[in-house]
């Protein structure tokens, strides 16, 4: 079977690429040809491993011209205004509303219609709002074509929610990432196949943490979601009564100046850490005591289950959706009321003060992300792609 997802970028550093390049190896480890497209690319190389059995390409090159590239010819000329020009406008079919709309133009978004126009075969998985929109009015409807949604329904802006309730229903299977998430789908796509696929974590095979560390560890894109404009005044509270501990926080963003500054403004300084890009998370976690998640909301925080393969507990806001899902509160983590500054620093000491606590819940976390292994979330996907295809080659619609 032919396999090709089609991602955003799949040269950043997000969850979501890490977790299509874990599933791509399974599927390619499973004899199936399967391709990665990216949208854009920045760079030579990705930043996750990338199985050698998979391909990887890309529609929109936006790395720097070479300075000896060849003189243009008129047309070449020609073509290349037209292109700039349709750069400086907005996308006419993605909602503005998509998180991702600045990284989609004009320009990007008739690229990204010309691929998906000429791919005839195999299954098409798409793995955002922006690209499962284009992929349900543009790819050709004799391909399996399958949605990956990542980020909870109720999260998605209200223009962005009537796309999905008006295009969606053109897939063979939406896939979400917990049951809450597809009771709402299914409540909005009535007819549609929803299935529940949780991501996988890369590997289990991971050095556990021994919870003597006095680091704790948070880390995700420096924008307002992660809610480390957050985190950072609550750990004032903590530093107080910790003033040994570190809070690391990995991941860049156009939020970094603004927390840099929170920072400076709790004079924190000695106790908070801006970390940037790190190419050693699993490294990192093994290094620390317990994760934390301050996020407003989230789709599946794949980051807090691949603490949990580093036998990490975790200290999360319960906020929409994924937590909750995840984390059992007093057994592999704490959870706290969404925002709750001043619990989620209650939350942040306690774990602080008992290693004897961190180690118990260490274990169980570790139990926990057990069921996020390769081997058993990867099944579920060949069983759909193996369903839906047996279904395409009777002439049947998907089973519900």
């Amino acid at each position: 079977m032919r396999i090709r997802y089609l991602l955003l970028n799949a040269y950043g550093t997000g969850g979501t690429i890490r977790t299509v390049f874990t599933q791509a190896k399974t599927m390619a480890g499973l004899g199936h040809e399967v391709e990665i497209v990216s949208v854009i690319r920045h760079r030579d190389d990705p930043n996750f491993d990338l199985d050698e059995r998979v391909k990887l390409s890309a529609i929109v090159d936006q790395r720097p011209a070479k300075a000896d590239a060849p003189r243009l010819g008129p047309v070449a000329r020609y073509r290349a205004w037209e292109s700039e020009r349709l750069k400086k406008l907005g996308p006419s079919v993605i909602p503005t509303g998509e998180f991702a709309a600045d990284a989609f133009n004009r320009y990007v978004e008739r690229e990204i219609i010309r691929y998906l126009k000429g791919v005839h075969d195999g299954v098409l998985v798409t793995t955002r709002p922006g690209l499962n929109i284009l992929a349900a009015r543009y790819a050709d409807p004799q391909l399996i074509r399958v949605a990956q949604e990542h980020m909870n329904l109720a999260t998605h802006r209200k223009d962005v929610r009537r796309a999905i309730r008006k295009h969606y229903p053109r897939f063979d299977a939406v896939a979400v990432l917990t049951n809450r998430d597809r009771q709402d789908y299914e409540e909005l796509l009535p007819g549609t196949r929803v299935v529940r696929i949780p991501n996988a974590v890369h590997s289990m095979e991971q050095e556990p943490s021994d919870h003597t560390s006095k680091i704790a560890l948070a880390a995700g894109r420096l924008s307002p979601q992660k809610g480390f404009d957050m985190l950072i005044p609550a750990y004032k509270k903590v530093a107080e009564r910790h003033p040994d501990w570190q809070l690391r926080i990995f991941g860049t963003g156009k939020k970094r100046a603004e927390l840099r500054a929170l920072i400076d403004e709790h004079h924190l300084y000695n106790h908070v850490f801006l970390m940037g890009h790190t190419d050693d998370m699993d490294g990192e976690l093994a290094k620390s005591s317990f994760y934390i998640l301050s996020s407003r909301f989230e789709g599946l925080p794949m980051v807090v289950i691949e603490a949990m393969t580093h036998a990490l507990p975790v200290v999360s806001f319960d906020c929409p959706t994924g937590p909750a899902d995840v984390i059992t509160d007093g057994k592999d983590g704490i959870l706290v009321p969404p925002k709750d500054v001043d619990a989620l620093a209650e939350a942040i000491s306690k774990m602080m003060d008992d290693q004897e606590l961190r180690s118990s819940m260490g274990a169980e976390a570790l139990k926990t992300a057990q069921s996020y292994a390769p081997e058993h979330v990867h099944v579920m996907w060949e069983e759909l792609f193996t369903d839906l295809a047996n279904n395409a080659s009777k002439g049947a619609p998907a089973k519900s």
